[in-house]
């Protein structure tokens, strides 16, 4: 990891953790249990993030779908569709570079392979183990990098994952299955889940990560048959 954020998790607010590694991407965050005993030197002030959004079958923001969005599906092996919503007008280089990435066929056979319940699924790295990417990269359209990107981190986003470099996203993205807001300005959201959350929500209930960070091994990561554009 090269950047780890803490989130809430049963009812508690955790600190921010910060990690440095030379490879590996991080798509939002590390899903931590406090530990009192804990001498890490990168712990700081904790981050409030109660999530707001209630249990639904898509986007839980306010945001209002508009005409030009580009619309398509991610079907998951034995769980079924999860429709989407890419949003131009919010992070036009993310969702050309997304696009650009499912018309090639991209994604298809690829996993998620970092799924954190209450948190998100993450998937989109050829190698499958959060190394991997696509050759191109693209600039992290959010405020911490001087892009205007007004899509909040709630239940339903598609956001992408990069590493500590503002401008390393490819070809990852997480969905966020519970409100996390404390993400916002830092990584480019770029598209909403318009049905399909229930998908999201089973992925994530049957995920049997092996540590924190929501490592899911290799043969257990659920399977992206394909993803699509409508159109």
């Amino acid at each position: 990891m090269i950047k780890s954020i803490a989130i809430k998790t049963t009812g508690l607010v955790l600190a921010v953790l910060l990690a440095f590694s030379a490879v590996m991407l991080t798509g939002c965050g590390q899903k931590k249990n406090t530990d009192s005993s804990s001498s890490s030197s990168s712990k700081s002030s904790a981050i409030s993030a109660s999530p707001k959004s209630t249990k639904g079958d898509a986007y839980a923001g306010d945001v209002k779908i508009p005409d030009n969005a580009v619309k398509g599906t991610i079907t998951v092996k034995d769980y079924g569709d999860i429709e989407f919503a890419l949003l131009p007008d919010v992070a036009p280089e993310t969702v050309e570079n997304f696009k650009t990435l499912v018309n090639n066929k991209f994604y298809d056979g690829l996993t998620f392979h970092r799924i954190l319940e209450g948190f998100m699924i993450q998937g989109g790295d050829p190698l499958g183990n959060g190394t991997g990417g696509n050759d191109k990269k693209i600039k992290g359209e959010f405020s911490a990098n001087g892009v205007n990107n007004t899509l909040k981190h709630v239940r339903g986003v598609i956001s992408m994952a990069r590493s500590q470099d503002f401008n390393s996203a490819s070809s990852q993205f997480f969905i966020v299955q519970e409100d996390s807001n404390f993400l916002d300005g830092q990584y480019a959201g770029f598209g909403v889940v318009t049905k399909g959350m229930t998908v999201v929500d089973k992925i994530a209930k049957d995920a049997k990560p092996t540590d924190n960070n929501g490592t899911i091994p290799k043969a257990n990561q659920p399977v992206i048959e394909k993803i699509v554009i409508n159109g």
